[in-house]
C-alpha cells in the first residue's frame, strides 16, 4: 500500500472549493451523447452554467469530446460525477 494520499502526492497542487472546474468527456459518437453528460453535470452541479459546451468529433467520427465547466464544491461532488458517467456505459474517459 502506499503512502500516498488518495488524491496524489503530498507536494501536488490543491484545489481550492468552489471553484470552475472544466470537465471534459469522451464517449461513443451517438444520439444523445452530449445532453445526456449535460444532464448529468446538471445533476451534481445545480446552478453551473452548461450552456456553453463544446462537443468535438472524433477523426473518424466514432466518439465525441464533451467539454464543460462546472461549480465544483468539493472532491466527492467530482468523484460522484465521475461515477455516474462512467455507470452510463457510454463513457470511455472523464478528463
Amino acid at each position: 500500500m502506499s503512502d500516498l494520499p488518495i488524491n496524489g502526492p503530498a507536494d501536488a497542487p490543491r484545489i481550492e472549493f468552489p471553484c470552475l472546474y472544466p470537465i471534459k468527456v469522451i464517449g461513443e459518437a451517438g444520439e444523445g451523447f452530449a445532453d445526456m453528460v449535460v444532464r448529468i453535470a446538471e445533476r451534481h452541479s445545480p446552478g453551473s452554467d452548461t450552456r456553453v459546451v463544446e462537443v468535438l468529433d472524433s477523426k473518424n467520427g466514432r466518439f465525441l469530446s464533451v467539454r464543460l465547466q462546472i461549480t465544483a464544491t468539493g472532491p466527492d461532488q467530482l468523484q460522484a460525477l465521475h461515477a455516474d458517467l462512467k455507470a452510463t456505459g457510454k463513457v470511455h474517459m472523464v478528463l
